[in-house]
């Protein structure tokens, strides 16, 4: 764990509604970023899909570049240096291949470097009941590590949008210490209505994290309508801040006393046991 002074931040979660023009992303996301910056907030993190939301095919494979030409990365890099922040950008498209790309969240610190990356692991496949059908493996290569990384106020584990409805993915993470878990999405308004907020509320109480969710809300340049919604959930599971559906940012002091706190009450962490599954009905017959 990295060694603090203090037990208390502010963190901000950045809620937008991205575009198809990446420079203009950019400059939604940097301008929040600096508003959200200039109101305290130490840590401040961006949703899944930060500078492009496309969704076809090739449109996507037009504008993600790979992670070493992506200046969007170099101006997030530099923003977090000038502001003296740590950043999480949600997720960009990032290419990997003729016919892949990476959903990829990034960690920066206040000295502009990159201190983690994750590949969301979960993808998207789904037709709803309401004819929306979104196939995210078709172009996304999904992950296959979990990463935390360790910031001055505790230890983050990052995940994105559908990897919350993989409980096991965060109780790995918070085994392997992490006291915040940051779930950047763009969930749809139908799945978001659902489930966003008891989802985001279980994963905090489950594991005694303070979890971070910055949003996609509002109806896209593409024609998708995503939830909104963006939560700051406390390790009791009490939401400290939400928004609506409009771009903008909240904010809430975080106390990681708080972890220790809600584990000491429930400390299920403790109470993980191995174990196996019983043979059927059938099987034990047939014996």
């Amino acid at each position: 764990m990295v060694a603090s002074d203090t037990q208390n931040f502010n963190v901000a979660c950045v809620q937008l509604c991205t575009g198809r023009d990446v420079a203009a992303n950019v400059a939604t996301a940097s301008d929040l970023i600096r508003e959200a910056a200039g109101q305290g907030a130490d840590f401040i993190i961006t949703p899944e899909q930060t500078t492009l939301m496309e969704l076809k095919s090739k449109d996507l494979f037009a504008k993600a570049l790979p992670q070493d030409e992506d200046v969007s990365i170099q101006a997030f890099r530099a923003l977090a240096q000038e502001l003296e922040r740590w950043l999480l950008i949600g997720s960009l498209a990032i290419r990997l291949s003729a016919d892949k790309v990476a959903n990829r969240s990034f960690l920066i610190a206040p000295d502009g470097s990159l201190q983690a990356t994750y590949d969301k692991i979960h993808m998207f496949d789904v037709d709803l009941p309401n004819g929306e059908s979104y196939r995210e493996s078709k172009n996304y290569k999904p992950g296959a590590e979990a990463v935390t990384a360790d910031i001055p106020w505790g230890r983050l584990g990052l995940s994105v949008c559908y990897d919350l409805r993989f409980p096991n993915l965060y109780r790995s993470l918070a085994q392997a210490g992490a006291d915040f878990l940051a779930v950047p999405s763009a969930f749809t308004e139908t799945t978001g209505k659902a489930h966003w907020h008891v989802l985001l509320r279980a994963r905090a109480i489950e594991n005694g994290c303070y979890v971070f969710a910055p949003a996609q809300g509002g109806i896209h340049e593409n024609g998708r309508a995503t939830y909104g919604h963006s939560l700051i959930v406390s390790p009791w599971g009490e939401v400290l801040a939400e928004a609506g559906t409009e771009p903008g940012f909240i904010m809430a002091e975080v106390d990681r006393a708080q972890v220790a706190a809600a584990r000491a009450r429930v400390p299920s962490l403790q109470h993980d046991r191995t174990f196996s599954m019983a043979s059927s009905v059938d099987e034990v017959r047939a014996s």
